[in-house]
Formats: structure tokens, sequence, C-alpha cells
């Protein structure tokens, strides 16, 4: 048996399996907890010579048996219903979120303290709970790489549980808040009457420039500037130095404390009139904004930085943001580096973070530098030796002396490397050399044992990762979610500090002057009540599996081979691109398909014991994907030419289906019926930018747009789907997926012959203005024509005008090409019809005579954005007899806009000739804008056109009159795509050639549902209560 093969069998160990394999494993501990629970609550009734508050007779009540049976049936209805339509987290099948089958010790541990429910905001609600925490925290900190010695000189580590990441991060705002402006409060406490105006003149600090100045002395830019240990350390040199008890210090700063005052009152106070930052990467999770806003820091100031080709956080222009606030002398409260993002796991290059934040401390600017590693920190057990803690049998210790390695020349590449770390002062008393700075920046080294300072590479991360992971240890803090990639249910976040006095920041209680105490872990931080299961659930797993490279390292699998060599050709239809760029891509060769060949028969076709035998294929192994293990690919279908589609709309929409086919949308959804689950995101330009374009541009699409592009995502947690050749089958379920939709995107996007209707405006010219439909190919385009109707037809249709409520619509009675038809301004046999009664009379001959509009409606040809302040229409036909189209600018990727179209509207303040004239004789159309016609406030209109319909407000009606109406020329010839259409005329006053108003007959049409009807949707509605009803049964007592 192989090492790897021993290791495979340790961790399904650790699981209940994806077919409840290891149930009877896990039945027995339940059992074990039960027992103990009985054992538990026996002893302390005997001890305390209680009586049987339960009897014997009570259980043999009639009411005590109802009442027994009731909830037992409610307990397995309950069960049932979950057990059948719940998403099989569980199963290696299931890749779309960041949650799979948890371990049993974490299982075990949440559910043996739940049934005691220990609160561990105390340590008197919570004794053994909060010990669990404690040590849960210790674990992070040597996990991250932080001191837990508080014999050493250097900062003890701490750390605690958070419901989530988003409380952790919400957590680290404020403390970097409180922490910039603690300077201010002691020194407003420091003047003249103050509570501390004793304290004296040679009270010295350095600056962060490490320039030993009087406290008093300092300028606003040199504290809010201090470095954080300068800060922390400055209660202690209070006491040693002045004799200021931390009990007093507090009670003197509180009416100065921020969390008293407030920071406005600081800032107005010393003068600040500029907010300082958080600077965090432009697509960072939403619980950033969303903390400066709770924290009063505003989410206006968490400064966003552009990403990279691989959004990684890009260096250039976060050197360039810290260089503008170093020129305008705003400050930072902290650079957050993303180590694991949630779309695609990128690491942000912590290490060069750190560098830089040297580089401006000596500049004179100083900041926190936070890892947000709620998905990535628990990578950091990959790069750790095993300390063989539960070491199961049949896995070979290995000589201590023996160096590790991982066949490839990355140990000796990593030697040497130095990780950037801010300045460790001494006291102000010490005479500033940088000895202490010095020792306190480590080198990695290879091949170091369990309990050194160094880190040994992992298996399948790339080269930069792994040292980024390595550089969490010199992050002021770290956010990690033990219930993402540890495997722990929810809730369970966490934080853990470098120096632990930051969290005496974020309290009301006197701080803790011996190091390694033992206290209330509840009063730090922002929640209150806090389950202690969490906390056992989490140290157990922890403990039991291990947070290094043989135990939770062991889990971090790989998946990201499987859709970097999918489909090397077109012979599917379809081609995946992953979003990390295959070696030779990035490198700028032609090798792609060569690669993805190799791929496939150095990785995919092999077992994993001979991958790590391969140095070539771990090399190339560690090359591909994210940094992590989330994998971000995205699709494009080719037509059956072979041409690649280049409308990023229609990339999207493929993605959209095959999403729906492998997800859950609405509780009627059956889980068992989807084979694969996978999710999806959208790398939108703001938050994305060249990024977003650069990918684009991969995929075969127009980049020229704004739109965002979707990409799909998998998330690889479980720790099976490399076995007994489960990617093939994945592979093939995915690929037989794609397929199907790749016919569905061709007949959608085919110009073939088809059934068309146009609206009838007119009596003397007759004009059809098209009925367009977004999700068809053909009808995709937004068409006026003028037109000739056969004598008898046109004598029909001017009958039915006067007689008829309902529109009246021309549909060709057979499928016609309208694209031929158009061109060559040919004739076509059409019906006349209405909604309600149906053909009205068939076999109309229609010719077309001019063609006023022939604008193409595809993603390239609309705008980003709908129109701001006003709503756009053409107007056409003549001076007598005018008619109005809705320009449709703007299709939003949720189906949104609306159709709306007026014949015999009245133009009133307009010179009659001059109109003409530019109308062409019936020829042309002009654009005629409703100015304080906000469309995009209106937007999205109605679902159905009843909706529209019935509202007695709706704006677009019989009668409205409309005052400012400007008429411009239409700068752009009839087949030129509207996009950018609105931008030049605001660009161009001279295309403005009069203003009026307009008045609406009642000849108006207002359309929602065919111009946004998808035909080869699949309608759901979420029958939420039926749902509720089924819920609302449980429990319900019968009729007796």
């Amino acid at each position: 048996m192989t090492d790897q093969n021993s290791t495979h069998n340790a961790i399904s160990a650790y699981f209940i399996g994806p077919k409840a394999e290891n149930l009877d494993n896990f039945r027995g501990n339940v059992k074990i907890i039960l027992d103990e629970l009985e054992h538990a609550r026996k002893r302390y009734a005997a001890n305390n010579e209680d009586p049987d508050f339960i009897s014997d007779q009570a259980k043999k009540s009639p009411e005590y048996a109802y009442v027994s049976a009731k909830f037992q049936k409610a307990v397995r209805n309950t069960a049932k219903l979950l057990g059948k339509h719940s998403v099989p987290f569980w199963s290696p099948r299931y890749q779309a979120h960041m949650c799979t089958d948890m371990t049993m010790p974490a299982l075990l541990g949440y559910f043996m303290t739940m049934i005691y429910n220990p609160n561990n905001v105390a340590l008197e609600a919570s004794p053994i709970s909060t010990i669990a925490e404690v040590e849960v925290g210790e674990q992070l900190c040597e996990l991250f790489g932080y001191n837990n010695d508080p014999t050493k000189r250097e900062p003890v580590g701490w750390g605690h549980i958070t419901c989530d990441g988003t409380v952790a991060n919400l957590e680290s705002i404020w403390v970097a808040r409180n922490l910039k402006f603690y300077p201010f409060s002691l020194k407003w406490a420091m003047e003249e009457n103050g509570p501390l105006s004793f304290i004296p003149d040679d009270f010295s600090v350095r600056t962060c420039q490490n320039v030993l100045k009087p406290f008093r002395a300092l300028d606003n830019w040199e504290l809010l500037n201090l470095r954080p240990k300068t800060i922390l350390d400055i209660p202690e040199q209070l006491r040693t130095r002045y004799k200021i008890s931390p009990t007093f210090l507090q009670k003197a700063l509180d009416q100065y404390n921020i969390q008293t005052c407030g920071k406005h009152e600081l800032q107005k106070h010393f003068n600040i009139d500029q907010a300082p930052t958080i600077m965090v990467s432009s697509t960072r999770h939403y619980s950033w904004p969303k903390g400066g806003a709770i924290a009063g820091i505003g989410s206006g100031n968490i400064i966003g930085i552009k990403v990279d080709n691989a959004a990684r956080v890009d260096l250039t222009d976060l050197e360039a943001k810290l260089n503008e606030h170093l020129r305008d002398f705003r400050a930072v409260y902290a650079v957050v580096a993303v180590i694991g993002s949630t779309e695609e796991g990128a690491v942000d290059p912590l290490q060069k973070i750190l560098e830089l934040r040297q580089k401006f401390q000596a500049k004179g600017l100083s900041f926190l530098v936070h890892a947000d590693a709620a998905w990535g920190g628990y990578f950091t057990t990959m790069l750790r030796k095993a300390k063989r803690e539960f070491m199961p049998a049949g896995l070979k210790k290995k000589d201590k002396k023996e160096k590790a390695t991982t066949g490839d020349a990355f140990t000796e590449r990593l030697a040497g490397l130095a990780i950037g770390d801010e300045q460790d002062e001494s006291d102000a008393d010490d005479d500033g050399s940088d000895a202490d700075a010095a020792s306190d920046i480590s080198v990695v080294h290879p091949g170091r044992e369990p309990g050194s300072d160094g880190f040994v590479p992992g298996l399948s991360l790339r080269v930069e990762t792994q040292r980024d992971l390595a550089a969490l240890r010199y992050c002021d803090s770290v956010t990690v979610d033990p219930h993402k990639a540890g495997y722990i249910p929810y809730p369970a976040g966490a934080l853990a500090y470098r120096d632990g006095r930051s969290r005496h920041l974020v309290t009301w209680t006197s701080p803790y002057l011996s190091r390694g105490s033992v206290t209330s872990i509840g009063i730090y931080g922002v929640e209150g009540s806090k389950p202690g299961a969490s906390a056992v659930s989490t140290w157990l797993s922890n403990k039991c599996i291990g947070l290094h490279e043989k135990g939770y390292g062991a889990l971090m699998s790989e998946f990201s081979a499987l859709w970097a060599a999918m489909t090397p050709d077109k012979e599917h239809g379809f081609m995946c691109i992953p979003f990390n760029m295959l070696p030779s891509e990035a490198a700028g060769g032609s090798g792609v398909d060569a690669e993805k060949k190799r791929i496939r028969s150095e990785i995919l076709e092999k077992e994993n014991a001979n991958i790590v035998k391969d140095e070539s294929a771990m090399k190339l192994l560690r090359s591909l994907g994210s940094d992590l293990n989330i994998n971000a690919f995205a699709l494009n279908w080719y037509d059956e030419k072979g041409n690649p589609n280049e409308d990023v709309e229609e990339a999207n929409y493929l993605m959209e289906r095959v999403v729906k086919r492998l997800s859950i949308e609405t509780p009627d959804d059956k889980p068992t019926k989807i084979p694969f689950y996978l999710t999806s995101t959208e790398f939108e330009h703001e938050l994305y930018g060249d990024c977003a374009a650069n990918y684009k541009r991969r995929l075969g699409l127009d980049a020229s747009t704004q739109q965002p592009v979707m990409v799909l995502r998998n998330v690889v947690m479980s720790p099976f789907p490399t076995t007994r050749g489960f990617l093939k089958i994945v592979e093939k379920t995915f690929l037989d997926v794609v397929k199907e939709e790749v016919e569905v995107c061709r007949k959608r996007n085919n110009d073939a012959p088809d059934y068309h209707s146009f609206l009838i405006h007119g009596d003397k010219r007759i004009y059809l203005s098209y009925r367009t439909m977004f999700h068809i190919g053909s009808h995709r385009r937004q068409l006026i024509v003028a037109a000739e109707l056969d004598e008898h037809g046109l004598q029909v249709y001017r009958d039915c005008k006067t007689a008829t409520e309902d529109p009246l619509i021309l549909k060709t009675a057979t499928k016609i090409d309208l694209t031929r038809v158009v061109a060559g301004r040919g004739s076509f046999t059409a019906n006349l019809t209405t909604a309600s009664h149906g053909i009205l009379h068939p076999d109309i001959t229609v010719r077309i005579t001019a063609v006023l509009i022939n604008r193409s409606l595809d993603s390239a040809s609309r705008d980003d954005a709908y129109p701001s302040g006003l709503m756009p229409f053409y107007l056409y036909g003549s001076p007598e007899e005018l008619h109005i189209d809705h320009i449709l600018v703007r299709h939003d990727d949720k189906g949104h806009n609306i159709a709306l179209s007026a014949g015999s509207v009245t133009l009133d303040g307009v010179d009659t000739e001059a109109l003409r004239n530019e109308l062409q004789d019936g020829e042309r159309a002009v654009v005629a804008t409703f100015v304080g016609t906000h469309e995009a406030a209106m937007q999205p209109f109605p679902d159905t056109d009843a909706e529209v319909r019935d509202d007695p407000g709706f704006f677009f009606r019989e009668g409205a009159r409309f005052e400012r109406v400007e008429l411009w020329r239409d700068p752009y010839g009839p087949k030129v795509r509207t996009r950018g259409l609105l931008r030049e005329l605001a660009r161009n006053e001279g295309l403005r050639f009069a203003t009026g108003a307009v008045v609406l007959a009642e000849d108006v049409v207002a359309d929602v549902e065919k111009l946004n009807r998808d035909p080869w949707a699949t309608p759901k509605s979420v029958k939420v209560a039926k749902w509720r009803e089924k819920f609302s049964r449980i429990g319900r007592d019968k009729k007796r």
C-alpha cells in the first residue's frame, strides 16, 4: 500500500460518506454522546439527591403517549422532507458553492455540545466550550505562524470564533478604525485640564519613519501613521514609566475614546478633513462595503483596487493609490489582501503587499495589513509538515532528519525568500537600531521539520500561492471561515490577530496585562450570545484531523485539470476556456491544443500516485487552474459552420441554460434528478475592467461593450472526486448537457425563414412597425418600413381600423427570409389579425417601398445603460400623419424592456415644412427625445401586458401629452446599429432642429410579453404556498 493510498484511506474515515458508508461509525459515536448525556444528568441528580421529576406513571399516561407519538411523527416527516429535498452537498457531484460534507468530528462536536447549550458570551455559561474556543484561537494562530508562546518577546497571537467571515471582517474594520484614532484620544486627554495632562513632556514614541519624538510634538499626520505596535505598546509604556494603571487609563480616555465621542468629534477637534480609507481589490466580498457602512467609515471610503488578468489585486494600481494618499496627506486604515476570492479562488500577492507597506512606512505612511482568508486560510495546512497527531495506522513516519521534497525545483527557488514585515519597534528608549526588525523578517527555508518556523511546499499549489500563504504570519489579522474549507457546520467564522492586544480595542473592559490569560472570550468583538457548539466543533475537527499537510492539507484536492483540458477541438460544438490561462497561453505561445492533450494524458488519465512521481506532471499540475480550488471557466459555442459566436449575451445564454440544468432553482426541483452541480457568477465591467475584457477576447467574444460576461464555477471540496474514474463520469455528464444546450443556441440565433409580424400605422401611407423579439435571432432587430398593400387588402385594413379597438397586426402567411425581403424591398403574403379575433382577412400582398430603420439589436448594437432623463423614439410619417416607436437602446440580462408604438400622434409647436423636409417625404425617420420622461427610472416595466394595460397611471396611454419633445436628425444610416446614438446626439447640438409637444391618439400599443419572451425557456413557478402547506401539516392534529 502506498503512502498516497494510506492517506486517502485515513481521510475516508472522517466522513459519513457519499453513500453513508460510515454511518454505523457515526451512529455509534452518537450513542456514546447520548450515553454520556445520560450519565451527566443522572450524576448531577444523584449528587443532590433529587427525586424523579418525570415519573413512570406519567410516562404511561395517554397524554404522554399521545404527545410523544405526535412529535415523533413530526420528527420523522420533517427528516423525510429534508432528506428528499435538500441539496446533496455530501456528494462529490456537488461542486457549486463553498459547502460539502462535514467531517464527523465536526458534526459530533457540534451535536455533543449543542445538547448542553453553552453560551460562549460568558465563562460562567460555558466553562468548557470557552476553553475550546481559546484552543481554536491558538490552533489558528499556530496555523498562520503567529506566536503562541508568552515567554517570547514578540507579541502573542490571539483568535476567536465568529458567526462568519462577514462579522470577522467587520471586527477587523472596527479594530483598524479604533487603532488609527487611539493616539488622538490620548493626545486630547493630555491637553491642559485633561485627565492625563500630568504626563511629562518626555513621553516619546517613534514615528513610522523610526524617528524618536515627544508624543506632544507629533503632528496629525504623524499621529495618523504610527505603527500598530507603537500604538499597542503605549498603555504598557505609560504603566512602566509613569505608573499609570490600565484601569485609570481606560477611565481617563473614556470621554475621548472614538467609541464614546465618535469619529466625527475627533476629526473635528484635530481638524482632520480627509476620511481615512481601506483599500481592497475591486472584486472584494460584499462584507467590506457593508462593514465600512456599519463601522461609520462609509462604504465610499472602501477604495477598490483594479485586478489583473488573473483577478489578483493589481500592485501597480495599489501603489499608485497609496502614492496619491501620501501626496494628499490622506491616511489609510488598512490594505486588505484577499486570500482566496469568492468567485475565482484568486490569492492576492500578499508578500508584495507587505513589502509595499515597508516601502511606504519609510515615506511616512503606515497602515494595517489584513488578510481576508475566509476561503483560503485552511489551505495553509498544505504547507506544514505533519505533526502526526492522531496518526492512523499505515502512515509511515519519516526520519526526522529527512528533508521534505516535492520532486521539483520549488524548494531551491523558495530558499532565501525574504518576506516583508513591518518593523518590530522596541521601547521608545531604544537606540533606533533595526536589530529587532531584522530578526523579525523570517526567511522561508525548504524541508524544515515540524516545530520549526519554516513551511514545506504543498503538492498542487502554485509557487506564488505558497509564498503568499507563508506570508500570512506577517499580517496584522486574518479572517478565516472554518465552516468553509474547515468542513465545519455553520456558523463558524474566525478572526486571528498577530498581536492579541488588538482585541482590547473592541471591548469596554480593562485590558489584561497578563499574557496568555484566559477570560470570558465573549466580551471581545461584535457578537453577544454565541453558540459554544461552534467552538467545540471546530476544535475537535482541527484536533482529530490536524492542521498540517497529512491532515487538512490532504483534503485540498485539485480538479482544475479537467476544465483546462476539455474540448481540445470543435467536435462538441463549444469551447471551454478556464479563467486562469494555461502556461502556453500565458506565455503567448501557440501550443494550447498540444498542452491540453498533454494534460489529458499526463494528469487526467493517471492515478494520483503516479502523477506525484512525475516531476514534469507535477510542475504542469501546479500551473493549472486557480490559486486555490475554485475553478472559474466559461463556455462559448460554434455555429454549424464552425464559426465561434461573438455575442456576449448569447454566450451568457448558453451558460445560463447549463447552470439551470445543473442547479436547483425552486423547491419543486428534485435534487436527485440533477446529475452534477455547478454555479455561476458574472464578471462585471465596473469591478473587473480590463480583466473581463481580456477574458471576453479569449472566448472569441466582442470585448467592445461593458456587458458582463457570465462565468461558471466549480468548488472542489469533496475528498472523493478522483476516486474510481469519477472525473470521466463528471466530464461525460457535463459534455452531454452542454451539447444539448448548444443546439438550442444555434436554433435561437439562426437567421432562418420564420413567421414575422408587424403593427400597422397610417391611412394615406402605410407603415409597418416590426414586432421585435430579443430571444430569436431572426427577430432581433428594430425595423420600420413603408409598404403598399394590395387594393382589397388596403380597403379591408381601413374598414377594420374603424371597426375594432384591438391593435391590427399583419402576420406573414408563410415563413419568409425577412433579411432578404427587406434588403431587396420585396413582397410577401400576410394575414390581417388581432389578438382577440384571430385572422380578419387572409393573404394580403405586401410590398416594401422604403426602409426607414433596419437596425440589429444584438448585444453589441445596444447601449450599456438605459437612457437617463429622457426616453427616445423614432418619429416617422408625414406632418399630417405622424407615428412614433420607442427606440430599443438596451435589453438587460434580466430580459427587460418595453415596445411602445403609437400611430397618428399630434405634434405641436414645430414648423410643418421644416419637419416635412427632415422626414424626406416619409422615407426617413428622425429621433424624438421625450425630455423629462426618465426611462432608466421606470425600468424594469411590468412582466405582463395586462399589468401595463390595467395601470391607470401608465405614462404611455391615449391622450397623454409630453410637453418637451426634442427632434433630432438621425446621424446614423438606417442600418447602422443603435449603440452610441444618444451619446452622439448629446455631443452634437447641431443635430437638434426643433422642439415641440406630442399628444398620443387612440392608436397606442405597449408590449412587454412578446418583446421579452424566450420561447426556449422552461417556465418555473416557485410554489411557496404549497411548501408552506407541507410544513403546516407536520405536527397537525388529526380530527379526533
